[in-house]
């Protein structure tokens, strides 16, 4: 199993939770965004700048994801373009996409999107919170026991 950080949207406060994981699974990661992200050092974590441009880090997670990888991602299409290849997705809040789930969460994404784009004001998301951290890290810990029991 790799795993792949979209790291144009990582929050910081989980950076210690996922490089906790990265060293107690010996992971093979790929921290990909078009700015310098640090996770950590560790041989086991592997930096990849991609030019600015729409879905540029998002293009090179999908070509290197493999089934049973994860990804960690905010990005829904992202999320979904993952899962048709086999692999997890799983968003900062604890939400885990697979192939049971996925359809609806990108159907509504994209209606909040038409939503907004017809002019209509809508709430974004809360505020990312303490709750937040503790799904992300509950959810992350059992992806890989599962994955490595």
């Amino acid at each position: 199993m790799k795993f792949f950080i979209d790291g144009d949207a990582f929050v910081n406060l989980l950076k210690p939770i996922v490089f906790k994981a990265i060293e107690k699974y010996q992971l093979e990661t790929y921290v990909i965004s078009n700015k310098k992200i640090n996770i950590g050092e560790s041989k086991n974590i592997h930096y990849l700048i991609v030019d600015e441009g729409l879905d540029k880090a998002d293009d090179l997670i999908v070509t290197m994801v493999q089934e049973n990888d994860l990804v960690v991602t905010a990005d829904i299409p992202l999320a979904d373009r993952v899962v048709s290849k086999g692999a997890l997705a799983l968003d900062h809040r604890g939400t885990l996409f697979d192939e049971n789930n996925i359809k609806g969460h990108l159907a509504t994404r994209n209606l909040m999107q038409e939503i907004r784009e017809s002019g209509e004001t809508t709430r974004g998301p809360a505020p990312f919170s303490k709750k937040d951290t503790h799904n992300f890290a509950t959810q992350l810990n059992n992806v890989l026991y599962k994955r490595f029991q």
